[in-house]
Formats: structure tokens, sequence, C-alpha cells
């Protein structure tokens, strides 16, 4: 029998994966957390990923991993997050990061499905980190994709900023907005006499 790993819990229970990056290549490299400072990792085991996956609604519902299954989905989130980086600050792509996205990709897609429910998708973890590899490249190629990172400090999450004049400032509203605005305006209300 396993045991959970522990999770940090916040007022309203345990943390839940967030995908507020407009993508799922993106919503993977933000299991890290806070790059710069103390990088937490959200995918420490098989069973984390297998969470993330299931909670993702563009990857099938249900996937069996293993370790070496984990250690290759964490090969591509660093390779996409490289990637993502080389794009956002006008460098050469990284070329192992390259192969290794363009290794992914060449795998099998999930199988789709339609229900009175919607769609259901089905398949293995290679066929998930199939169908994100492609989406990281097609992301990537697209010439008008606006990628940025979070402005809240703390944060280090990469986002898809559709916004109209691209003048989006974070990841997202509920995670990291709320917590912008709540300090801006608490460091007013301290200034004021």
């Amino acid at each position: 029998m396993s045991v959970a790993p522990p999770r940090v819990t916040g007022q309203d229970g345990d943390v839940h994966f967030a995908f507020v990056s407009g993508n799922p290549a993106l919503d993977l490299v933000a299991t890290v957390e806070s790059r710069r400072d103390q990088p937490r990792d959200l995918l420490t085991t098989p069973a984390d990923l297998e969470q993330w996956v299931t909670a993702c609604d563009e990857l099938p519902d249900q996937v069996s991993i293993d370790a070496p299954a984990l250690a290759d989905a964490l090969l591509l989130r660093e390779a996409i997050h490289q990637l993502a980086l080389d794009r956002m600050h006008g460098r050469r792509y990284d070329p192992a990061g390259l192969d290794i996205l363009n290794d992914a990709a060449a795998g099998p897609l999930p199988a789709l499905r339609l229900e009175d429910a919607g769609i259901h998708r089905t398949g293995d973890l290679t066929s998930a980190l199939t169908h994100i590899a492609r989406g990281a490249i097609t992301l990537l190629a697209d010439p008008r994709t606006c990628l940025k990172e979070c402005g809240r400090p703390s944060c280090t999450r990469l986002y898809l900023d559709r916004s109209r004049g691209a003048r989006r400032s974070w990841c997202g509203m509920q995670s990291c907005g709320n917590r912008v605005k709540a300090a801006a305006y608490r460091a007013r209300k301290n200034t004021t006499p």
C-alpha cells in the first residue's frame, strides 16, 4: 500500500493544479512553482502526474504512469520551458530541447470519441505527451503568439496572452491577479494618513 505524498494546504484544503496558462504545454511547465527562488515541483511521483493528466481537459481521462514515464514527462516539461524562454528572449532554440520536443511530437495522439457529454479522450501517457508536444510546437512556431511570464514577483508561470492589446499582466486572476491587487490596496492604505 502506498501513502499519498504530503500536500501543501491552504484555507480551503489541498492545493490543486491550475490550468490558466492558455495551453496544456505551458500548464505542464507551470507544475514547477517559483522557479527563481525556491522551486517547488508538483509532479514528484507518478500519481501526481496521473492526477495532472486527469485534471487537464485536453488529455485522456485516465492514464497509468510508472517512474520511467514520469521521467519522460519531466524531461519534456523542462525542454518546453527552455524553448519558451528562448522564444520570449529572442534566442535560437536549444538544440537538445528541440530534439526532445520533436521526438515527443512524433508519437500517437489520443483517440477522440463524441458522446452526449462531449468529447471523450482515451490513450496512454505517450499519446498525452504527444498532444502536449504538438501543442507546444504550434504555440512556439506561431509568430503572433504572445508569451509572457506572470508579473507577480513570486510567480514564474509562463502564459499565453490573448488579451486585447496583449495587456494582461499576470497568469490568472484567481491565482495571482487578486493577490497583486490586494497587495496594492494594502500598500495604498498603509501610506494614507
